[in-house]
């Protein structure tokens, strides 16, 4: 009876696991277009918390970002530019930097390097990457959020034809 028990239980645990494995799509996202945006509080680099749900009624664009990350830097300067100095002062419109698991005075260090001006959060443990991709997945990563908390765009890595939509869809979406 232990044997059987013991075999269930191991079954049990391998369909779990091919469940959880099922939930990510090809890119590391186990979050999906039209689901609602997994809440969270970020503290920002000013010190300030924002949390996600007190951001409804604005389009929400989250960037998941490090400063490890070449991509990531190689993109940067294109959301700067087409995104947040076109969008900043819209008050239907925020963006934020989500930088995985590095301390405050790396991602302050980090955002100067850059050049952004857009807010930058602190994800220690990468807990909040965790909400919408696989916690071992790669970044950059950015995640379009509409007015009602929905999430309407994906994007990984940094390609140009896949970053001109995202910035078509913001436009689109602030009209």
């Amino acid at each position: 009876m232990k044997q059987i028990r013991l075999l269930v239980f191991c079954l049990f645990a391998l369909c779990s696991m091919a469940v959880m494995a099922q939930e990510a799509d090809d890119t590391g996202y186990i979050v999906k277009v039209g689901q609602m945006a997994p809440d969270f509080t970020v503290k920002l680099t000013d010190g300030k918390t924002v949390k996600l749900s007190e951001l409804r009624g604005k389009v929400v664009m989250l960037q998941f970002t490090a400063s490890w990350c070449g991509v990531c830097r190689k993109e940067m300067p294109f959301i700067e530019k087409d995104i947040w100095q076109k969008h900043k002062s819209n008050p239907n419109f925020a963006l934020i930097g989500i930088d995985r698991d590095e301390p405050l005075d790396k991602v302050i260090a980090f955002g100067k390097s850059t050049g952004i001006t857009y807010p930058l959060g602190l994800d220690p443990g990468a807990d909040i990457f965790a909400k919408y991709a696989l916690r071992k997945a790669g970044i950059t990563r950015n995640v379009l959020i509409d007015k009602e908390g929905r999430i309407v765009f994906l994007t990984r890595l940094y390609n140009p034809e896949e970053f001109a939509s995202l910035v078509k869809k913001i436009d689109e979406m602030l009209k």
